[in-house]
């Protein structure tokens, strides 16, 4: 018969029974409570694949293991220690990407970055789209080049200002007509730089516009800064959503665990400027909520297909700043849902890590 001693013993053993705090047993039904050593999900999952595979060795299948594990509560220093190479200044780092490109992923970062600033929040906007940076043509910024300011004893770039968002750019760097034509290596050490070598002062959110699809930038993001939550942009055709459901996965990876705050659906409804209540689904109707709903994420905004919305992309003045029109109104509503989700997910979450990546194992918590 199975008693609480030796079932106690049997924990001292395998060196567990410090994470214990309760245990009773009622027949074949052997119930614990654990803290795990880590708060990551899958210390977690490994801590329970381990209790069962051992229990089952010592006492029989017939014994059924009731597991209930908790993450430990963060200690006083923990707390106060910057995790996974967290820029100073900087409380929330959100992630603008996309599955596919063409879906207006750039306009929409642009939008929303002019909107949180009009909102009263401190804003700064990171194009990482190293081969394809659009920022500075938005933003009327091109030809502009950072300055280099003296922070703290060391030289640091001081990105460039408008309409109430600082921005850097490798459009900043390069000349407009110049391809930029560099290994993935070489765009990740650039990135980096922008990153972590720039004067971003206080910022309420740093918004980076990722590049299109799952590849070396997005690894050396996620690698460099612990990202707050990622924002995914699609428009509503299926072809666009089959890849934007690659790219959820990714955050989702149990390796990279950054939440996804939501998801945007641009070019939801073509409205023609004659006629401002019509619109027309050219591209099809409500996709992104049926694949929202499948994931278990909120749409954070439909945003229309209108011809203002490019023409103001093009001169460099984004039309969300276009004051008590029907396009503020929508990124407006967009963005306090934005931040509605990105105060719950700081609510019920502990702060994203920063991920080692390796090149054959895929990626693990990066080390501190």
């Amino acid at each position: 018969m199975l008693t609480k001693e030796k079932v106690q013993d049997f924990l001292k053993e395998i060196e567990v029974d410090d994470l214990v705090n309760n245990l009773q047993i009622m027949g074949n039904d052997v119930y614990i409570d654990m803290t795990a050593h880590s708060p990551a999900m899958h210390e977690k999952k490994k801590l329970e694949a381990a209790m069962k595979q051992a229990f089952a060795s010592e006492f029989g299948e017939e014994i059924n293991l009731k597991l209930k594990i908790v993450s430990p509560e963060p200690s006083e220093i923990q707390q106060s220690q910057i995790k996974g190479k967290q820029i100073p200044g900087i409380q929330n780092i959100i992630a603008i990407a996309s599955g596919k490109g063409g879906v207006g992923k750039s306009t929409v970062a642009a939008n929303m970055a002019v909107t949180l600033a009009k909102m009263g929040f401190k804003v700064g906007l990171l194009d990482a789209d190293i081969y394809g940076p659009s920022v500075p043509t938005m933003f009327d910024t091109e030809g502009e080049k950072p300055i280099s300011v003296e922070i703290g004893g060391k030289n640091l770039m001081k990105p460039i200002e408008n309409y109430g968002v600082k921005m850097l750019s490798i459009g900043y760097f390069s000349g407009a007509n110049q391809a930029v034509v560099w290994r993935g290596p070489m765009a990740s050490k650039a990135l980096n730089q922008m990153i972590r070598d720039a004067a971003w002062g206080e910022l309420d959110f740093l918004l980076i516009d990722l590049p299109p699809g799952t590849g070396d930038i997005h690894l050396s993001i996620i690698q460099e800064v612990p990202v707050t939550g990622a924002v995914i942009v699609s428009t509503p055709q299926h072809v666009a959503l089959a890849d934007v459901r690659k790219g959820i996965a990714m955050f989702q990876m149990e390796s990279i665990n950054i939440p996804v705050l939501g998801l945007i659906e641009n070019m939801a409804y073509f409205t023609p400027e004659e006629l401002p209540d019509n619109k027309y689904y050219i591209f099809g109707q409500q996709g992104a909520q049926y694949l929202a709903d499948d994931l278990g994420i909120p749409v954070l905004g439909e945003i229309p297909l209108i011809q203002s919305i490019r023409e103001a992309g093009d001169v460099g003045r984004p039309a969300a700043l276009q004051e008590g029109s029907k396009i503020a109104e929508i990124y407006t509503a967009t963005a306090r849902k934005m931040v509605e989700s990105l105060v719950e997910r700081n609510k019920n979450l502990l702060p994203t890590e920063a991920v080692k990546i390796t090149t054959m194992a895929g990626c693990s918590p990066k080390a501190k």
